[in-house]
């Protein structure tokens, strides 16, 4: 099971995040969750750890993906075309007219996500069992934390779960319990 805490600033919610095996770093300048892509270059991750970056219809992924020493380029926002030279993960908003028919963009994995007004980060769930028996590597996003992503696994058996604003003390501020809990729960559901 992949587990990505999301949102991560600094490095003591990295460090909080031990045992996911991808944390996200958010690039998009009108979220409370940015973060400079110098000041995530200085962030240390465990060796094998991906370091994921969230974009929203950036033209300069690929140069901050490279000064972030990012691993996966996520994209979140109306994008067309994958940028070269990094996996891609591509995000999609759940709505209620969503098909799976639309996971057809060159992506190694896609995130599925509860609609919000901002791209990301609602902290609001979908049906879960629409991502089940899905062909392609989905991470479950949305309104994830140590309360539900048990549910959530069982009810769609995705690759992973991504987990963000349900973790936090507030936006940008991990709630190292609630990380730790949730890693742990992911892991063993």
């Amino acid at each position: 099971m992949m587990v990505k805490v999301c949102g991560i600033t600094n490095q003591a919610d990295a460090d909080a995040a031990a045992g996911a095996g991808a944390l996200g770093f958010n690039f998009y300048a009108k979220s409370p969750r940015y973060v400079a892509p110098e000041v995530a270059a200085g962030i240390v991750t465990a060796p094998g750890v991906l370091r994921v970056g969230v974009f929203v219809n950036e033209p300069q992924a690929v140069e901050i993906a490279r000064q972030a020493r990012l691993d996966v380029i996520q994209l979140h926002g109306d994008e067309e075309t994958a940028p070269a030279g990094f996996p891609v993960w591509k995000a999609f908003r759940v709505s209620s007219d969503f098909s799976m028919d639309r996971l057809t963009f060159p992506a190694e994995a896609f995130l599925l996500d509860a609609p919000g007004d901002l791209y990301g980060g609602s902290g609001h769930t979908f049906d879960w069992s629409r991502a089940k028996g899905a062909e392609r590597k989905i991470l479950l996003a949305g309104g994830l934390g140590p309360d539900n992503v048990q549910q959530a696994i069982a009810t769609a058996r995705p690759w992973g779960v991504d987990a963000c604003s349900r973790l936090e003390l507030q936006p940008g501020i991990k709630d190292h319990e609630k990380v730790a809990r949730f890693i742990e729960l992911a892991l063993t559901a």
